[in-house]
């Protein structure tokens, strides 16, 4: 949705942003770029130092830059024109699904090129092996990012982190660990039993806080900066590790 000119060809917005030797704005980068692919010629006005940017401030009493005019409106800064052109510009708390579909969506093409690597076709009958060994490793490793953040995130709804608070610390390690064994079929007597374990234990805390509690938290799933909500998928991703380190070792031992 744009409120601008009905002539297309006319519409014209002005941006001032900071572009200095030392810092280039990247909001200003992408306010032109928004307002571009609107359709507007764009009149780019550098603010080249500190003071010419302190100075535009406190003529047109903001806080920030950069600033966007339409039809001599000032719209603000990159949010605002998202905004304005009716776009979603969610907030730093809002709950997203974003990051953990985007971390299964890679999974899952990293299983499909592992498969069509060991075997020469993509829908091999460990592909489905290869994915989740993937997807648990990914996992692990959006929690290493800051395991001080992810383990206070986590204490919120895991039960025996709450009980040992050092588990939480030791969760990401093992995680990684299992997945990364996995996907070698490497260890599997070692792998095959934490999976089962974090796994177990994990299905166990959400189902109690999500369905039985009916606590709105956010899953540490993928880290502890994450908006994922606890749920449904946190859920299945806990069932997925029980049905792993079930399934590897009756693969490689008795089937």
């Amino acid at each position: 949705m744009s409120h601008g000119s009905a002539d297309e060809s006319e519409k014209t917005a002005q941006l001032y942003r900071m572009v200095m030797e030392e810092h280039l704005c990247p909001f200003g980068l992408k306010s032109k770029d928004l307002l571009e692919r609107k359709g507007f010629n764009v009149e780019d006005h550098h603010l080249t130092t500190r003071e010419e940017t302190e100075a535009f401030k406190e003529k047109h009493g903001v806080d920030t830059t950069p600033q966007a005019f339409i039809d001599g409106r000032r719209i603000g800064g990159y949010e605002e024109l998202r905004e304005y052109f009716g776009l979603d510009s969610p907030g730093e708390d809002e709950t997203t699904y974003q990051p953990v579909i985007a971390l299964f969506a890679t999974a899952l093409l990293m299983g499909f090129a592992v498969s069509w690597t060991a075997t020469g076709t993509l829908l091999s009958a460990r592909m489905p092996e290869y994915f989740v060994a993937i997807a648990m490793a990914l996992l692990g490793l959006q929690k290493l990012k800051d395991v001080e953040s992810f383990s206070t995130m986590f204490l919120n709804y895991d039960l025996l982190a709450q009980r040992q608070v050092r588990y939480g610390y030791v969760y990401p390690y093992a995680e990684t660990l299992a997945g990364i064994l996995m996907l070698a079929g490497a260890l599997v007597w070692l792998a095959a039993p934490v999976a089962l374990f974090i796994g177990a234990v994990g299905a166990v805390s959400v189902f109690k806080a999500v369905y039985v509690d009916k606590r709105e938290l956010k899953c540490a799933c993928v880290g502890g900066d994450s908006n994922v909500p606890l749920g449904f998928v946190s859920l299945t991703e806990n069932l997925i590790m029980v049905g792993m380190g079930i399934w590897m070792p009756l693969r490689m031992y008795l089937l």
